[in-house]
């Protein structure tokens, strides 16, 4: 076995980062290069050292999030099969509970990719944290639909067991009648019997023949209660520093806690020298309550997260938030011109001290926070920031911020939501929209018009009038008015039905498009333009220009609009009755999307794949499909509508009366 990397934290992709980091140490720049290949920028955007050794990147290129996204994880997927194919290697992944959505997405990746790699990977979690709303027993489903994926339940140990471990431990051999007591009270638990057995080792009342005779043992009711008699064994000092650092985070450094420390205005009482605080993390540490960061200095981590939770929760709800408005203000001032790189640490403490800092900082942090977490592609963390700072802005006025949270909020809820779901991302876009426009920012105007709300279609009423409003404001003939222009096509159609209206938009963004060499330009006027076809029933020209549009997707890397342009020139294909080109269509298309990950895109491909195999006669083939659809989501309408066609055909009709109740309770959505 090759080198095994180990991923713990709690920042986004912290399980992915860690492991990068160490290997990227451990290699030269050649051979980085090499592994990495033309991912190498992509993956550099969270793991900043990798342009430390290659320090020619280029920027990565600028994409929709969820292209963005799939790049990213695809880049590291990528790296790691071809790291693995000199020496297999081996990725052991802590705390999976813990980790955020885009981990486990990643995740999910790259399973589908270990079948032909030299790549082990081992998670590990804690099963009583997970409920079925969590989303790691999402992500364990469909792990355990691949073949490679293998789950192995820990037990605790036996009677047996516990005394070895006991010895091991504490270097001594406990007696018989003390082992079965440890082990009735902690029942094998692993954790609860090492600190269990290091508190009895510190007393003194863990040894051989002198503690002979059952001993009145006190050991605690769980984990927390050992801590804290661990705790109790430390100095005033110690507990007042770990105090402190528990509000920090899991990790802290000595910076951090000097700032806070060695203040004047702090008082005397509070202050200690860098030797004492020193001494009392070296005490700490001598107790393996907390552990140094391997390969930094100065930085370290509580040994378990019940530690810092134990800490956390014997300090009142008053000393949490001046110690959380305390550490904001040490930051800010420790981080200095830096303090960018560390927007959602200063946004998490200045949200936590919202009643003693206000809301400005809260407002502004957050904002940045959220920005970095979509260009991270870390929609969920996004998502997160934008509305704390929007509750606390909502008894003050609007301005530029509120706009800008709007926005982002926006893209962050499209990136996760479908149908019906697409109203409130749709409702945010707009207002931005109408502010900047009011505020007389066109650049602003222009940027939000331009993006578009994918999977919205049918539901995206006044975007025609919001997009024409934007074209006053830039250049008639400009590339700004070219992505205007090719957005402005579809929305006319699906609209107002506009055919040529639409038509006459789609061709002046390709005149735009050809004059200025711009390729995504085209791909995006000719996969809107083919959609209206579609609609409009004009096939004949949908499977030339989407074959273009198909071309020139993979080309740029675009999965999104790969799928989007195949999606219709497949249903143009299968309406002039060339079934069998649009099946190998429809294949590919489903392979995307199941790389892409993005919910419209793999349920219109699901939908598209049962449809012609219903087309052939193959009805089981066609309920496979719909039903791996309507689990991803259950109330799809196209979806529920051929499924309740398909029970009556074969003679469900109890099933097919139940899914057509279920489309009568279902409030009207868009097409996807």
């Amino acid at each position: 076995m090759g080198p095994v990397l180990r991923g713990r934290g709690r920042t986004p992709y912290w399980p992915w980062v860690q492991p990068i980091r160490s290997y990227v140490q451990q290699r030269d720049a050649e051979r980085l290069q090499s592994e990495m290949g033309p991912g190498a920028a992509d993956i550099a955007e969270i793991v900043p050292e990798i342009r430390r050794k290659l320090t020619d990147l280029e920027p990565p290129p600028t994409l929709q999030p969820e292209q963005a996204r799939f790049r990213l994880f695809d880049s590291i997927t990528s790296f790691l099969k071809s790291a693995a194919r000199s020496q297999p290697l081996m990725l052991v992944l802590d705390d999976l509970h813990w980790a955020d959505e885009p981990s486990l997405l990643l995740l999910s990746f790259l399973a589908q990719q270990l079948a032909d790699s030299s790549i082990f990977v081992v998670g590990s979690y804690r099963d009583v944290e997970l409920s079925r709303q969590h989303p790691l027993s999402n992500t364990l489903a469909q792990l355990s639909r691949e073949q490679v994926f293998q789950r192995h339940l820990l037990r605790g140990l036996n009677l047996d067991e516990t005394g070895r471990l006991a010895e091991e431990t504490a270097g001594i051999r406990p007696n018989q009648p003390l082992v079965e007591n440890v082990f009735a009270h902690t029942e094998g638990n692993p954790y609860f019997l090492t600190e269990v057995v290091r508190l009895l080792t510190q007393q003194g009342e863990l040894g051989g023949a002198e503690s002979a005779g059952s001993p009145s043992l006190r050991i605690p009711e769980g984990v927390r209660e050992v801590i804290g008699q661990r705790l109790n064994r430390l100095s005033q000092e110690c507990n007042r520093v770990l105090a402190t650092a528990s509000i920090i985070g899991r990790e802290f450094s000595l910076d951090q806690l000097l700032r806070l420390f060695d203040d004047p205005s702090t008082g005397a009482r509070q202050r200690l020298s860098e030797d004492q605080l020193l001494e009392a993390l070296e005490e700490a540490l001598e107790v393996r309550l907390i552990e140094e960061l391997p390969q930094t200095v100065g930085r370290y981590q509580f040994a378990h997260r019940l530690a810092q939770e134990t800490l956390i929760q014997e300090l009142s709800l008053t000393q949490r938030v001046r110690l959380h408005a305390r550490i904001a203000l040490a930051l800010e001032e420790l981080y200095g011109a830096r303090w960018e790189e560390h927007a959602a640490e200063l946004a998490y403490h200045f949200a936590q001290a919202e009643t003693v800092t206000g809301t400005e900082k809260l407002v502004r942090y957050c904002l940045l926070a959220g920005e970095q977490a979509l260009a991270a592609y870390a929609f969920e963390e996004a998502l997160a920031h934008f509305e704390r700072a929007l509750a606390a802005k909502e008894d003050q006025p609007v301005d530029a911020n509120t706009a800008a949270l709007w926005f982002g909020l926006a893209r962050a809820q499209a990136a996760t939501r479908v149908g019906q779901e697409y109203q409130d991302p749709l409702q945010n876009k707009r207002l931005a929209f109408d502010y900047y426009l009011q505020a007389g920012d066109g650049d602003a105007a222009v940027a939000v018009a331009q993006y578009p709300i994918i999977g919205a279609r049918g539901v995206d009423y006044g975007r025609t009038e919001l997009i024409s409003q934007a074209m006053t404001l830039v250049p008639p003939d400009s590339l700004d008015a070219g992505i205007l222009l090719a957005e402005l096509g579809l929305t006319r159609y699906t609209e107002t039905g506009n055919y040529d209206g639409a038509q006459e938009a789609f061709d002046r963004a390709l005149v735009i498009a050809q004059r200025e060499q711009d390729l995504s330009l085209e791909m995006r006027t000719r996969a809107n333009a083919n959609e209206v076809d579609v609609w409009n029933l004009r096939w004949q020209e949908v499977p030339k220009r989407g074959g273009r549009a198909i071309e020139v997707a993979r080309r740029l890397d675009d999965p999104r609009v790969e799928v989007l342009a195949s999606f219709e020139t497949a249903r143009a294909l299968a309406g002039m009755g060339e079934l069998a080109e649009a099946q190998l269509l429809s294949n590919a298309m489903l392979t995307t999307a199941e790389r892409l990950r993005d919910v419209s895109s793999l349920i219109n491909s699901l939908w598209m794949n049962g449809t012609l195999c219903r087309s052939g006669g193959n009805w089981q083939d066609a309920r496979a499909f719909w039903e791996r659809g309507l689990a991803v989501r259950p109330i799809g309408p196209l979806l529920l509508t051929d499924m309740a066609v398909l029970d009556h055909q074969v003679g469900d009709l109890a099933q097919g009366k139940a899914r057509v109740d279920l489309m009568r309770e279902s409030p009207p959505v868009g097409f996807g």
